[in-house]
């Protein structure tokens, strides 16, 4: 049984930071490219960063040297350093791990605000 896991968001201050965590289980951590996606209220589902079985990373225009994805392949999870927070990074964040076939997490909250 497949299950994708994220936990670390929260509440938290213009400027400041959060890391978020996905431990993935049931899968083949080590070949599957690990994804977070993040959806606003009113807007679509957009991707943040990825990182592919090689570890090459991609990363959304708007994220792009603020937030940092990585991951351990050890404990089967992957990570969003998020810097810089802004109001417009507000959103549930969610994780997907792809090997063969997609799987989602259920999404965690990420607020800015004051």
């Amino acid at each position: 049984q497949v299950q994708v896991v994220e936990s670390g968001g929260g509440l938290v201050q213009p400027g400041g930071s959060l890391r978020l965590s996905c431990a993935a289980s049931g899968i083949n951590f080590s070949i599957a490219t690990m994804s977070w996606y993040r959806q606003a209220p009113g807007k679509q589902r957009e991707l943040v960063a990825n990182i592919n079985a090689p570890g090459i990373t991609n990363y959304a225009d708007s994220v792009k040297g603020r937030f940092t994805i990585s991951r351990d392949i050890a404990k089967r999870t992957v990570y969003l350093q998020m810097n810089s927070l802004t109001s417009e990074d507000t959103a549930v964040y969610y994780c997907r791990a792809e090997a063969f076939r997609a799987y989602w997490g259920q999404g965690t909250q990420v607020t800015v605000s004051s």
